[in-house]
């Protein structure tokens, strides 16, 4: 069984001056909450149980999803206080573990404010094929000083978090990740600690040795974060929408 977790937490200030009376995540497209089409596309991809990691009004995702969506069990993990999409997800894998039987089976963790066109079966195949702790989904951008751009190996594993290419088009971090739960324990890091994903764990987990490899995908991407992008949601996400 899949389990997806999606980092749902975050502020969204960038997006406020368009949508400021949901979180982020809930922002409408196609008269639907963004969260929703995500989710509707990776059951669509053989997801089974989701866990939203949730914060900043918190009240308004639970009203929506409740405990089950589209008949899939839906549980939450709720921060007190902002911890960061690092300290975010560590909390809500811990959920996961336990709505799970803590299976050992890698956890797919998604951003909740990107939709990234890619295919759960070749993430999952490229994982095990690599004996991989932790896999990203990546796709090629030109705008580097905005998402995190990376070098891999001959093999696809990641040596660096900075990209060495000064071309455009580099390969960048596409916020879809399968994780193996039990490399997890790689990291020295405590409850309900403030941390960033990118900035934080991923070098932390890399300087652990944990055996992290990147996928390229050309599928369509898109992250609602800033207003421009939001705006143009609805064409990039329409054969999504039916």
């Amino acid at each position: 069984m899949t389990t997806a977790i999606v980092l749902a937490g975050g502020l969204g200030t960038r997006l406020r001056g368009v949508v400021s009376d949901v979180p982020k995540p809930m922002a409408p497209i196609l008269g639907r909450p963004f969260l929703a089409l995500q989710l509707d596309y990776w059951i669509g991809q053989g997801v089974k149980r989701i866990v939203l990691s949730v914060g900043y009004m918190a009240d308004v995702i639970r009203a929506h999803f409740g405990s089950s969506y589209r008949g899939y069990p839906v549980d939450y993990a709720v921060e007190a206080t902002p911890l960061g999409t690092g300290g975010g997800m560590l909390a809500a894998m811990k959920v996961a573990q336990r709505v799970t039987d803590a299976s050992p089976a890698p956890v797919l963790v998604l951003n909740g404010d990107t939709f990234f066109e890619v295919s759960l079966e070749a993430l999952q195949r490229k994982h095990q094929d690599n004996a991989a702790d932790w896999s990203m989904a990546l796709f090629r951008s030109n705008e580097a000083g905005r998402y995190m751009g990376l070098t891999l190996a001959s093999d696809g594993q990641v040596i660096s978090t900075r990209s060495e290419s000064r071309e455009l088009g580099v390969l960048a971090n596409g916020g879809v990740y399968l994780i193996s739960p039990q490399a997890l324990t790689k990291l020295n890091v405590q409850d309900n600690q403030v941390r960033s994903l990118e900035d934080d764990l991923i070098p932390a987990f890399q300087s652990a040795g944990g055996r992290m490899y990147g996928v390229p995908f050309d599928g369509r991407f898109i992250d609602i974060g800033v207003p421009s992008d939001y705006q143009r949601a609805a064409t990039l996400l329409q054969p999504f929408a039916a």
